[in-house]
C-alpha cells in the first residue's frame, strides 16, 4: 500500500525554520515527503534540527531576511542542492517594543520591525517567485502573518501596522503572480506559545517570571473555542494545507487561526491581561 505524502518530492524553503512555528512546519513537511531548506540566523538551532531530521532530507542555510544578498544566496543554495524550488514559507517576524499609542512610537523601532516583517517578506516573495517563474514552476508562497493583520489592540502598535502591510503585500503578490500559476497566501494565528512572544513579555513588558504554562493558561482564558489550546502544530498543519494540492485553487487568502477570537468584541491584549492578574493578586495579598 502506498502511503500518501502530501508534499512528496517537493522542495521547500522555510525561513525562521529553526524554532517555533518554523520548526513545527519543518518537521511536518518532512513527515509529508518534502525536502526542506531551513533558513535562519540561529546557526546552532538550525544545524541541530538538521542532525535530528537527517541531512539527506533537510539542509541549513544562514540567512538574514533583511539582506537581499542573503536571500539571493538562499535561493541559489536551494537550486544548487535540489535543482528546483516549489514552496517558500516566509516565516520570520519580530514584535518590537510595546508602544500602544501612535504619539509615543519610537521611529527606530518602527524601522526595525518593518525591515523584518515587511521588507524581509517582500524579499522572500520577490526572489522565490523569480526562481519559480524562470523554471516555470507553479509554486506556492506562504507568509506567516498574525491575527494583528485584521484587528488592532492585541499586539504592539508597530507590529500591528506591519502585519496589516503584510496582508496587502500578500494580496498584491497573489494578483501579480496568478498568471504564472503561483499561489500566495497568509496564515494568521492568534497568540501561540513560541520563543518570540514569551521573550517579548519577559524582557519588554517586564513579566520576568512568566512561565510557559502561565502563558498558555492566559491565552486559553481568552479563547472563544473551548477545549483546545492553539499550538505551533495547529499553525503548521494550516501551512501544510495551503502548501499542498488540497488547496490548489486557494490564492490571495488570509487563513485566520484563532478559534473565533477575531469575531468577538474587543478584549484586552495578553500583556494587559497579565497586568490585571498581577494587580488582582497583589490586592488579594494585601
Amino acid at each position: 500500500m502506498h502511503i500518501y505524502f502530501r508534499l512528496e518530492g517537493k522542495v521547500a524553503i522555510i525561513t525562521g525554520g529553526a524554532s517555533g512555528i518554523g520548526a513545527a512546519t519543518t518537521n511536518l513537511f518532512v513527515e509529508n515527503g518534502a525536502l526542506v531548506i531551513i533558513a535562519d540566523i540561529d546557526d546552532e538551532l538550525g544545524t541541530n534540527l538538521v542532525q535530528t531530521l537527517g541531512s539527506h532530507i533537510v539542509s541549513y542555510k544562514h540567512c538574514d531576511v533583511t539582506i537581499e544578498t542573503d536571500m539571493e544566496a538562499l535561493i541559489a543554495f536551494t537550486l544548487a542542492k535540489w535543482g528546483k524550488l516549489d514552496i517558500m514559507i516566509s516565516n520570520v517576524g519580530v514584535l518590537g517594543k510595546d508602544a500602544s499609542e501612535i504619539m509615543n512610537v519610537d521611529m527606530v523601532n518602527f524601522h526595525d520591525v518593518m525591515s523584518v516583517n515587511v521588507y524581509g517578506m517582500t524579499l522572500a516573495i520577490k526572489h522565490a517567485s523569480k526562481a519559480m517563474i524562470e523554471a516555470r514552476t507553479k509554486g506556492v508562497i506562504i507568509c506567516t502573518n498574525s491575527i494583528a493583520s485584521i484587528i488592532a489592540g492585541k499586539a504592539p502598535l508597530v507590529y500591528t501596522v506591519s502585519k496589516h502591510a503584510l496582508l496587502g503585500l500578500m494580496r498584491a503578490s497573489a494578483l501579480c503572480l496568478g498568471k504564472y500559476g503561483i499561489r500566495v497566501n497568509c496564515v494568521s494565528p492568534s497568540g501561540v506559545l513560541t520563543p518570540l512572544p514569551l521573550k517579548f513579555l519577559r524582557e519588554v513588558n517586564g513579566f520576568t517570571s512568566l512561565s510557559e504554562h502561565e502563558f498558555q493558561d492566559l491565552n486559553d482564558s481568552k479563547n472563544v473555542l473551548i477545549g483546545h489550546s492553539l499550538s505551533t502544530l495547529d499553525v503548521a498543519q494550516s501551512i501544510l494545507y495551503l502548501a499542498s494540492n488540497d488547496a490548489s485553487f486557494v490564492s490571495g487568502h488570509n487563513l485566520v487561526i484563532d478559534g473565533g477570537l477575531s469575531i468577538t468584541c474587543s478584549q484586552p491584549s495578553l500583556a494587559t491581561t497579565i497586568r490585571i492578574c498581577e494587580i488582582e493578586r497583589d490586592e488579594l495579598a494585601n
